[in-house]
């Protein structure tokens, strides 16, 4: 099948003019095909982009190098380009639509000389559910073809499904740098320098143009780009959540399973705990997703959760066998590397794989490496970004219902950050409109090193969603209330909780051992769910009791009373920081709803001093 043969009168035009702009070599539509990925892949390594690894190693697996200018997302780049600057609120990006198209235009005129141009049809969730969204990529990257064959559902049914004249979100995408005649890219994928870098997102028309990275988060549009921000909007305009959450499936030693999903902030621990192996004797996790969630309520008046992609976009460094093993498995064959050292026989190694780098390495530079412990400045060997592309269906843990079409039953959220003080190891909220109260002030601490600012200072990233909500937040955190009024029945809404595995003494040593132990959190928000935990009430929500959680070996019974406990003076110093720091930024679009459960929460910690 190629472009002659799509029904679709609207996105055969589309494709006509993006090409007549960008005046490819030739154009290929990708059928989603293993023969299709296969010749891409034999493309890339003979044009010197990619490396094949040992196939008694790593079967079906290549690593690309990128350049050093293209290792991560770009936020600084990143626009929600909406009709007004209010429209797209105080944490995004702005520019007026009109000139970004103009400035856009004009650098995709031609930047595909020398190129294909590679039309990318894909569905956002499993093909034909009612919760799943369509896409239509247009890139000159095949590196950007064969990663999205890996993290969407690429192809012909995609097509049959959109029929002659379906809706789907269009989405621009080109590396920037045309070719010379006999000109290659020279080992690393191009890209065009930082000022010509554009992410942008038009949610009035439902738009993503992308140029000159060819990075993940930046070029394969289906993810954070479609998934979140202007699903986010979609989801708004439609009554359901488009959220940056894992969803995973717990199932208790008599056989009873529930889904949850949860939301937290870069490490965080997001993909350990999507992929957690528990430690509880009798209780077992399963994964459905690690990122993104999409929520919509079902008919019977629950709320059903999607993961929306069929890969993971991992990061490599720190995954190892006893962090996350399930994570190494998957990315054990069929797999895309980026950015991570090439060892002497063809394997991948990276910091925090767990062993020693085996001998000489080619770092993610292209430059002869070895390991030198006793060299504290040494440059790691791996970028600390660097990716793993992995089918979801090699993953040991996958749920049997992860490509469900109606999705999963969800029975409890969570919220979580990196938080050393001050938020207990979990707590629940008193109802939905308190859970987003919950969601709404999220926050990790960091260090002066990681942002330079001041250490300790708090990192606010409501719902874990401050680069990816492509509206106002304010009115983002209103459509999460409108959402829990509008439950058909609000026996049924997920129960919420705050979570923190990071809280440590104040001599620096962890109170919690966190990773598989983990589940021991699980196992009460599970007895929550059905009734039968042990629980107090208290100002900040509802607390397991002392003996509600069974305790880990090396946790004493003081370090669970302090995990478990409420910081009254912390606690208000959080107050304080979010009513001067926070909400004040969101302005007329803070819900007032949020502002009385600050008040409320500051005066039932007075009340309890």
């Amino acid at each position: 099948m190629n472009v002659k043969d799509i029904k679709h009168a609207g996105l055969k035009k589309w494709i006509g003019e993006f090409a007549e702009l960008t005046t490819p070599d030739a154009i290929v539509l990708a059928d989603g095909s293993s023969s299709q990925y296969d010749e891409l892949i034999n493309l890339t390594v003979e044009s010197g982009l990619a490396t094949r690894l040992n196939p008694a190693k790593k079967p079906g697996c290549v690593l690309f190098l990128s350049d050093p200018s293209d290792v991560a997302r770009v936020e600084k780049r990143t626009y929600i380009a909406s009709e007004t600057q209010d429209a797209a609120g105080p944490t995004n990006n702005w520019m007026d639509p009109k000139q970004l198209k103009k400035e856009m235009t004009d650098l995709y005129r031609g930047c595909m000389k020398g190129r294909t141009l590679y039309v990318i049809p894909f569905s956002m969730g499993p093909i034909g559910s009612d919760i799943a969204k369509i896409g239509v990529e247009l890139t000159d990257s095949p590196y950007v073809v064969t990663n999205m064959m890996i993290m969407t559902r690429v192809g012909k049914k995609v097509l049959d499904v959109l029929g002659t004249d379906g809706y789907f979100v269009p989405c621009f995408h080109s590396v920037g740098k045309p070719l010379a005649e006999g000109e290659s890219d020279g080992g690393i994928w191009p890209c065009a320098p930082m000022e010509h870098k554009y992410i942008s997102h038009f949610p009035e028309t439902r738009e993503i143009w992308s140029y000159g990275s060819g990075y993940g988060g930046n070029a394969l549009l289906g993810k954070k780009c479609l998934a979140l921000r202007i699903a986010t909007v979609l989801a708004r305009d439609e009554g359901w959540l488009a959220e940056h959450m894992l969803i995973l499936k717990i199932t208790n030693p008599e056989g009873k399973s529930r889904f949850l999903t949860g939301a937290f902030p870069s490490a965080c621990g997001k993909t350990n705990l999507a992929m957690l192996i528990p430690t509880v004797p009798g209780w077992k996790v399963e994964t459905v997703g690690d990122d993104i969630a999409w929520m919509k309520y079902g008919s019977d008046g629950q709320l059903y959760a999607i993961n929306p992609e069929a890969g993971f976009f991992g990061v490599a460094p720190g995954t190892s066998a006893s962090s996350n093993y399930n994570a190494l498995v998957s990315a054990s064959s069929n797999t895309i590397f980026t950015n991570v050292a090439l060892t002497e026989d063809n394997d991948v190694w990276w910091e925090g794989i767990g062993y020693d780098a085996p001998g000489k390495l080619i770092d993610w530079n292209g430059n002869e490496w070895v390991q030198n412990k006793a060299d504290k400045t040494q440059k790691p060997a791996a970028h600390p970004n660097a990716r793993f592309t992995a089918p979801a269906s090699q993953c040991p843990s996958i749920a049997a219902e992860w490509e469900d079409p109606k999705g999963v039953p969800i029975s409890a959220i969570l919220f979580g950050g990196r938080r050393p003080h001050t938020i207990p190891l979990v707590h629940q909220s008193n109802d939905w409109s308190h859970g987003v109260f919950l969601g709404s002030i999220v926050g990790s601490e960091v260090t002066a090193a990681a942002l330079d600012v001041k250490a300790g200072t708090i990192r606010r990233d409501p719902f874990a969603m401050l680069p990816f909500c492509g509206y106002n937040m304010g009115d983002y955190f209103q459509h999460w209330l409108d959402v829990g009024h509008a439950a058909p029945d609000a026996e049924k809404l997920p129960k919420i909780f705050y979570v923190n595995w990071f809280r440590k003494t104040d001599e620096g040593k962890w109170l919690w051992p966190g990773f598989g132990e983990n589940s021991r959190v699980l196992k009460w928000v599970f007895e929550r769910c059905e009734g039968t935990a042990k629980y107090v009430k208290t100002p900040i929500g509802i607390m397991p009791t002392l003996d509600a959680i069974d305790r880990p070996v090396g946790v004493s019974e003081e370090d669970m009373k302090e995990l478990l406990s409420v910081d009254i003076d912390g606690w208000l110093e959080e107050v304080k920081d979010i009513r001067t720091n926070h909400y004040p930024m969101f302005g007329k679009h803070l819900p007032k709803e949020l502002a009385t459960f600050l008040d409320k929460l500051e005066a039932d910690l007075r009340a309890a001093k």
